[in-house]
């Protein structure tokens, strides 16, 4: 991409880390955990905006990223693990579109439900921000590094509680320069009429 994605640039003077940042105090996220790699520093001085009525997150480095998305997932964990933590949100920094309704239609529904798992999806496909619920927190610790925490989703399938939302932003993942030139095209320069 040529810099970190976290780094890459959002609607309104954002980057994808700031958004979703944005998005989630807006949606009464109570504590933000931002769990980074290599570009730490970089990262941190993006989050640090004077102008910015939110206090900064809470940031935290996964020194090893190399051991896969599941390290930083634990990584965050770890750091706001406590016995008054019901449930972790949590999103990739190339899923950063989800609206702050789709949002809080997630952490509504789990906090109804107490599902193990519960995600934002559009007929078949699921999508970010995902909680995983207490109950499940050690199972996340003990699923296997190479292969995520899709082992703990595929565990509790059947339990999993898939919030229909129409939020197409919920569901783009940003993993490559293709995929970024289509996103720039459709949500920073729309077309002029």
């Amino acid at each position: 991409m040529g810099k970190p994605k976290a780094l890459l640039d959002a609607p309104a003077g954002h980057t994808f880390v700031t958004w979703i940042v944005r998005t989630w105090y807006a949606a009464h996220v109570p504590t933000i955990v931002v769990v980074t790699g290599r570009d730490h520093d970089r990262i941190v001085a993006a989050t640090r905006q004077p102008a910015s009525p939110q206090p900064p997150p809470l940031i935290v480095q996964n020194v090893d990223p190399s051991r896969g998305q599941l390290s930083s997932l634990l990584v965050g964990l770890n750091a706001i693990d406590a016995p008054a933590i019901d449930g972790v949100l949590m999103t990739l920094v190339d899923v950063p579109l989800a609206s702050e309704a789709t949002v809080a239609a997630v952490i509504d529904r789990w906090r109804h439900s107490r599902a193990p798992i519960v995600r934002p999806a559009i007929g078949d496909r699921h999508g970010h921000p995902v909680i995983f619920d207490r109950r499940v927190f050690e199972e996340l610790r003990r699923a296997p590094a190479d292969a995520g925490a899709k082992t703990v989703v595929r565990a509790h399938e059947a339990e999993i509680l898939n919030v229909q939302v129409e939020d197409e932003g919920c569901v783009v993942d940003i993993d490559t320069p293709l995929d970024y030139e289509r996103y720039l095209k459709r949500n920073l320069n729309p077309p002029q009429n």
